[in-house]
């Protein structure tokens, strides 16, 4: 068994519920509050890192009235934080998306295109990043990240939606 280290962004009255989700299964979870927006910090001993993660997730629904939004560290992230993950400087990931450094083809931004504030897929960066390198545990990760991030936000954009709408999209329970 791997520690993982995670965590989940959770919709609902977290502080209400604190003994139900130690009950339920996460007193492997620091639970706290940023802002109104409430997350669960998990070290979860699993096979692997989706194990842990997807059996987080399950305990912290089990419980009445609350809901996971997002898996942190999340996938959509600033040029400020890419250097961050990749020990560099800003400067030099100016330089690295900018083709000046490196070997060039650094993926494109998704998101903010025409703005100072631009976003880029960490699961895209880090398979540039580690492109042919053996280890490839950190793309790994970011790619499962990004899945279940983007399934998360699949649920809640369809929540609202006809059952037949909510089949045509792929949308689940």
């Amino acid at each position: 068994m791997t520690e993982y280290s995670f965590i989940l962004a959770i919709d609902g009255d977290v502080e209400g519920k604190i003994d139900e989700l130690f009950e339920g299964g996460c007193d492997d979870a620091l639970f706290g509050s940023i802002d109104g927006a409430h997350y669960a910090d998990f070290d979860r001993e699993a096979p692997t890192l989706a194990e842990a993660i997807s059996s987080a997730i399950a305990d912290v629904e089990s419980v009445p009235g609350l809901r996971v939004r997002r898996v942190e560290p999340d996938d959509l992230l600033t040029m400020a934080e890419i250097a961050e993950r990749l020990g560099r400087t800003r400067e030099s990931v100016r330089l690295l998306i900018a083709g000046e450094r490196g070997p060039g083809n650094f993926p494109a931004p998704v998101s903010h295109l025409r703005s100072r504030n631009r976003l880029w897929r960490w699961s895209d960066v880090a398979s540039w990043a580690w492109a042919g390198e053996a280890d490839a545990e950190e793309r790994a990760k970011a790619r499962l990240i990004a899945a279940v991030n983007a399934a998360l936000d699949l649920r809640t954009a369809t929540t609202d939606l006809p059952e037949s709408e909510r089949t045509l999209v792929g949308g689940f329970r």
